[in-house]
């Protein structure tokens, strides 16, 4: 689910000088820019401000045709949300996926590829159903866009996979985890992840989430967390320091780079300082280069 970064900049027109369809969106951060800056801040200004392409992944791919096929199976009524129904969806979300997508059709040699692969998303799908009966769940959203500013003036921005409220008025968010990382790791990031989405709806509509449920469909396992206002209020202070550090880091191009374990894993590394590369020279901050009138600021 796949994944941005901003806040205001003062080139940025106000929202009383320009229409909404006429201005450039305002500069945000969103869970995975800062997730990338905690892990590297070279890897967060390559992807969030050189946007360099990088190599899509059947991985990849497979989570994103699971969570569209999740997506589409709660549009369904209740009593067509089974099994059979989310089989039946698996193929036209990737027919769907590889038209917006070309490059995606190249990670498979044949059909026999395409078919093993097709299966094991359709096994994610399986796992689903073992963690809850979709027919008993009637979400308030699916893939949710919110969008809040803190008191600060840092905007916040993001997807949410799935919004329940109960009748009582409790909120959960929902999170389907589909890719392979290690265990400890992918739960470290999940949280942050869940807890900027509890943010961001807490301070968009006054509402704190009850329940965070973080659904591992690989091993059918659920993982639910309950923060609370204490929680959250440290937590925004933590997304306001990255997002300082960000700032600073634009201003001068010093996004250096934080060697890790996880390096073996970044399309970047041939170019990384860090391993003898060398990286492209600095195309400057949003706000402060010809392109900054236009939509393409640091997002995820």
């Amino acid at each position: 689910m796949a994944q941005s970064a901003r806040s205001d900049h003062p080139t940025n027109p106000s929202p009383a000088e320009q229409p909404q369809q006429d201005r450039p969106r305002r500069l945000a951060l969103s869970p995975s820019r800062a997730g990338d800056f905690k892990q590297c801040p070279l890897l967060y200004r390559f992807r969030a401000v050189d946007r360099l392409p990088e190599t899509p992944t059947r991985a990849q791919a497979r989570g994103t045709v699971v969570h569209s096929v999740l997506e589409r199976l709660f549009e369904l009524p209740a009593d067509q949300r089974d099994r059979d129904t989310a089989a039946e969806l698996l193929a036209p979300a990737w027919r769907e996926l590889s038209a917006e997508q070309p490059e995606l059709a190249e990670l498979f040699t044949g059909e026999p590829e395409l078919n093993d692969w097709l299966k094991s998303a359709g096994e994610l799908l399986e796992s689903y159903f073992e963690l809850e009966d979709p027919q008993r769940i009637e979400p308030e959203s699916c893939e949710q866009r919110v969008e809040t500013e803190l008191e600060s003036g840092l905007v916040l921005r993001g997807f949410i996979d799935r919004v329940d409220v109960a009748p009582t008025g409790e909120v959960r968010l929902v999170d389907y985890k589909t890719g392979s990382a290690p265990r400890q790791l992918n739960e470290a990031k999940a949280l942050f992840q869940m807890k900027f989405y509890a943010l961001a709806l807490w301070r968009s509509r006054g509402e704190l989430p009850r329940q965070l449920l973080l659904m591992y469909l690989a091993d059918r396992q659920s993982l639910a967390y309950t923060p609370d206002e204490a929680e959250l209020n440290r937590f925004e202070r933590t997304l306001e320091a990255i997002w300082q550090a960000i700032l600073r880091a634009g201003r001068t191009g010093d996004f250096r780079p934080s060697p890790s374990r996880l390096c073996g894993f970044c399309d970047f590394k041939p170019i990384c300082p860090a391993h003898g590369g060398t990286a492209p020279p600095y195309p400057g901050w949003p706000g402060t280069r010809e392109d900054a009138e236009t939509p393409s600021t640091p997002d995820g």
